[in-house]
């Protein structure tokens, strides 16, 4: 095993390392996270090559670990991946519930991961189902079709998710076993046939960035959203369309829930900062109370 890179970095203020770095987690079995006692693990594929990166929180920052052909470029990301370049400054709460969720999260910040194909995939993969079935593909997907992470992320039991040619090399009955009906891997296959032209949205300004994901046949509003909060560190990306958002953050802010409309006119105010509202409802727990047996789990594969 080669020796790994490493840095610190450090901002001058606390770094929640798995709050921030939670939003890339496809959940509890994604095989691309892992946190434990040494800290919190990421792999992921870089435009440099494949990569796991390890970081700690330490009184003198962040200390990051990485191997991998990606190493390099992720330790130069590091800043912008655990929120470096989002500014909070102009955010100003107007409803008083979010008061303590803002005070207990005061030091998260909105990450960056620089990396579009590694949010659009499982962000297309989420479209129209639950929680558990997408994060279920994912991790069927990953596991069959990623490879084990460099360094010792493999040991660990990390891997890579599939490169953008990899991806579009998993045939149609492999989307269909996993549970991804053919409407959401034709949107992948678009996806990763236009991987070159959507990674450089990372360096357009905001409304050029995300002209260019909502270009890609199948991804709506709701797609794009989710992938700029991660890859773009859109810090006003809302999820409109969501199943339970709109409801959610109705309830936290009037006692009820409402619709994108109604949710569109209760986050005026917040304009450049309505993600860290979405994100304060949820991380305070201000959700509606969830009622009802959940939702069947619908099958796509041929009956015979």
């Amino acid at each position: 095993m080669t020796d790994p890179l490493e840095t610190t970095w450090s901002p001058g203020r606390p770094v929640p390392i798995r709050l921030i770095l939670g939003a890339l987690r496809h959940g509890g079995g994604d095989p691309t996270w892992r946190a434990d006692d040494d800290g919190v693990w990421r792999a992921c594929v870089t435009p440099d090559g494949a990569g796991t990166l390890n970081l700690r929180e330490h009184r003198d920052g962040v200390r990051a670990r990485a191997w991998g052909a990606g190493a390099a470029w992720l330790l130069a990301g590091l800043p912008e991946l655990l929120g470096g370049s989002d500014d909070p400054t102009g955010f100003t709460i107007r409803h008083d519930v979010l008061r303590e969720p803002a005070r207990r999260h005061t030091h998260w910040r909105v990450c960056r991961s620089r990396l579009v194909i590694d949010s659009l995939v499982p962000a297309i993969i989420e479209q129209r189902v639950t929680g558990v079935q997408a994060f279920g593909a994912y991790r069927q997907l990953v596991r069959r079709f990623g490879a084990p992470a460099p360094g010792p992320g493999a040991d660990r039991g990390l891997m890579t998710p599939p490169s953008a040619a990899d991806w579009k090399r998993i045939p149609s009955w492999e989307w269909l076993r996993a549970g991804v009906d053919p409407a959401r891997s034709r949107t992948i296959m678009r996806a990763v046939d236009a991987a070159a032209a959507l990674e450089r949205a990372v360096d357009l300004p905001r409304e050029q960035a995300w002209a260019r994901l909502r270009s890609v046949p199948g991804v709506g509003l709701w797609t794009a959203a989710e992938t700029a909060q991660r890859a773009l560190g859109d810090a006003d990306a809302v999820s409109f369309g969501d199943y339970h958002v709109a409801k959610d953050i109705g309830w936290a802010l009037t006692g009820a829930p409402v619709d994108d409309v109604e949710m569109a006119r209760l986050l005026e105010p917040y304009a450049g900062h309505r993600f860290r509202v979405q994100f304060l409802v949820s991380a305070g727990g201000l959700h509606r109370p969830r009622r009802g047996p959940r939702i069947t789990l619908p099958g796509h594969l041929p009956v015979r």
